[in-house]
C-alpha cells in the first residue's frame, strides 16, 4: 500500500506554528509523506490565522489557492473558529476545525486517505517535526487566555487558559534539546499566567515537588543546556521573581512584555493594567538586578479615544523606559472585538502619523542602545552561513522579530546553530556587525 501525501500551509503566530508542528509530527508518525507542493498531495491542510484583517485576507487567499491548485482541502486554525460561514464561502472544503485541533484534523485526513504506516521506514525524529531551523524551536506551555482585552478576540478563538502539566513541558524540552535544539522560545498567549488554571498544583519530578508555576518552570528549563527565551509575559507582580534567574544565567536576560500603551485612559479602555508609573519603577528595579536585561514590548497607537495628550504620554513613557526592542501597530478594528463599539475612533491619517512619530522616537533610542554595544564581545547563535560570513543573533534578539548580528569572517569556520563569541564593530538602528573573537 503506497503512502498518502499531505500538503501543508502554515500561517499565523508561533502558537499556530506549534499546532502545525504537532499535526505534521502525527502525520509522520502515521506514515504519511509531506508534499512540498499542491500537485502530488492527496489532501492539503491550511492552518489559518483569524486575528486581524490582513491575516484573515492572507488565510482566505491561501484557502482559495489550495482549492484551485489541488481541490481537496481541510482548514484548521483560528479562522476556522472565527468564521462559521467558511463552508458556505468554500462549499468544496472537506472539513473545517478551530485551532489546536490535531485530533479533528487527523480524523478528517483518515477519512480521505487512510494511513499506511511502515514501522521500519516511518521513524519520527526526536522532538517531532519542526518548521523552524534545527537549532531553535518554539515550546508552547499553555493554550488560550483569561484576559478580555477589548482589542483582542483570542479568547473567542482559542478559549480560556489551559496550561500543560510542567512534567510534560520539561520532557518535551529535553527531547528537543536531545534532537539538537540550542534555543527554546517559550510561547503561549499569557506566559506568566502559566499554571493558574491548575492552581499551581505541585508534581513530583525527580524526587522533588515542583509547582505548575512559571517560576518553577523557568527554573527547570534553566537547568537544561540551551538558551531559554520567554515571550508574551504579562506584567504580573510575580514576574519580578524571574529577573534573578536571568541575572544568574539560567534563562536569557530577555523579557517580551506587551505594555500596549502608557496613558491611563487608553489602558482602561483596553482593559489593561493602568499603572505606567509602577511599570517604570519595576523596569528600574529589573535593571538593577540584571543590568544586561533586554526589554521588548509592543504598543498600539490610534486606539479609539486616544487624544494628543494620551499619545504624548506614550512618547514620554518611551523616552523614560528606554526599551530595547519595540513593535508598534496602528489600531485596526478586529471583527468581534469590543473595542469596535468604543466612541471617538481615530482618523486613519492621524493613526499613521502617530505610528511614524512613535517609530522614529524608538529608532533613536534603539540606535543609541546598539551603538553602546560597539566594542563589546557578545555570545551569538548562528542562523545562516553565507559567502562572506554569517547572520546570527545575540541573547537580545529573538528570531524574526528583533535585529540580527552580521558576522564577517570565513564561512567554513562557522556553522548553523553554533554559539560563538563576536566582537561588535558597528551598529545601526536595528542590527549589529562584528567579527569572531579570538579570545
Amino acid at each position: 500500500m503506497s503512502k498518502s501525501s499531505v500538503g501543508f500551509v502554515s500561517l499565523g503566530c508561533p502558537k499556530a506554528l506549534v499546532d502545525s508542528e504537532q499535526i505534521l509530527s502525527e502525520l509522520r508518525a502515521e506514515g504519511y509523506s509531506i508534499s512540498p507542493g499542491y500537485e502530488n498531495a492527496d489532501v492539503v491542510v491550511v492552518n489559518t490565522c483569524g486575528f486581524i484583517n490582513d491575516a484573515i485576507a492572507e488565510s482566505l487567499d491561501a484557502i482559495e489557492e489550495a482549492l484551485n491548485e489541488n481541490g481537496k482541502v481541510i482548514v484548521t486554525g483560528c479562522l476556522g473558529a472565527k468564521d462559521p460561514l467558511l463552508m458556505e464561502r468554500f462549499p468544496t472544503l472537506l472539513a473545517v476545525t478551530g485551532p489546536h485541533a490535531k485530533r479533528e484534523v487527523m480524523r478528517a485526513i483518515h477519512q480521505i486517505c487512510p494511513p499506511a504506516h511502515d514501522p521500519y521506514v516511518d521513524l519520527l525524529p526526536p522532538g517531532g517535526i519542526k518548521l523552524t531551523p534545527r537549532h531553535y524551536a518554539y515550546l508552547k506551555i499553555s493554550e488560550g487566555c483569561n484576559h478580555r482585552c477589548t482589542f483582542c478576540i483570542i479568547p473567542d478563538l482559542r478559549g480560556d487558559l489551559i496550561s500543560r502539566p510542567i512534567g510534560e513541558v520539561l520532557r518535551e524540552a529535553e527531547d528537543l534539546i536531545s534532537a539538537g535544539v540550542k534555543e527554546l522560545l517559550v510561547v503561549s498567549q499569557d506566559t506568566s499566567a502559566y499554571g493558574i488554571d491548575l492552581r499551581y498544583k505541585p508534581e513530583l519530578l525527580d524526587s522533588k515537588m515542583v509547582r505548575n508555576h512559571i517560576q518553577d518552570l523557568a527554573l527547570g528549563l534553566g537547568q537544561l543546556d540551551a538558551w531559554i527565551r520567554l515571550h508574551y509575559v504579562y506584567p504580573y507582580p510575580h514576574v519580578d521573581a524571574l529577573i534573578p534567574l536571568m541575572a544568574d544565567g539560567l534563562i536569557l536576560p530577555y523579557l517580551d512584555i506587551p505594555f500596549q500603551h502608557a496613558s491611563r485612559n487608553v489602558l482602561k479602555a483596553m482593559k489593561r493594567p493602568a499603572h505606567a508609573e509602577k511599570v517604570l519603577k519595576r523596569i528600574e528595579k529589573w535593571r538593577k538586578v540584571c543590568p544586561d536585561i533586554t526589554l521588548r514590548s509592543t504598543f498600539i497607537v490610534g486606539f479609539p479615544g486616544e487624544t494628543e495628550k494620551d499619545f504624548q504620554t506614550l512618547l514620554d513613557f518611551l523616552d523614560e523606559a528606554q526599551l530595547d526592542r519595540v513593535g508598534c501597530f496602528a489600531y485596526s478594528p478586529v471583527e468581534g472585538a469590543k473595542a469596535n463599539a468604543l466612541p471617538d475612533p481615530i482618523d486613519e491619517t492621524v493613526k499613521q502619523s502617530r505610528l511614524e512619530t512613535f517609530m522614529d522616537r524608538q529608532a533613536q533610542i534603539s540606535t543609541a542602545k546598539l551603538q553602546a554595544k560597539i566594542g563589546r564581545t557578545l555570545d551569538v547563535i548562528i542562523d545562516e552561513v553565507g559567502e562572506n560570513g554569517a547572520i546570527g543573533r545575540s541573547k537580545a534578539d529573538a528570531p524574526e522579530i528583533d535585529g540580527v548580528v552580521h558576522i564577517l569572517g570565513k564561512p567554513e569556520s562557522m556553522q548553523n546553530g553554533e554559539i560563538i563569541k563576536v566582537r561588535i564593530e558597528a551598529a545601526d538602528a536595528h542590527d549589529l556587525q562584528g567579527v569572531p573573537s579570538k579570545s
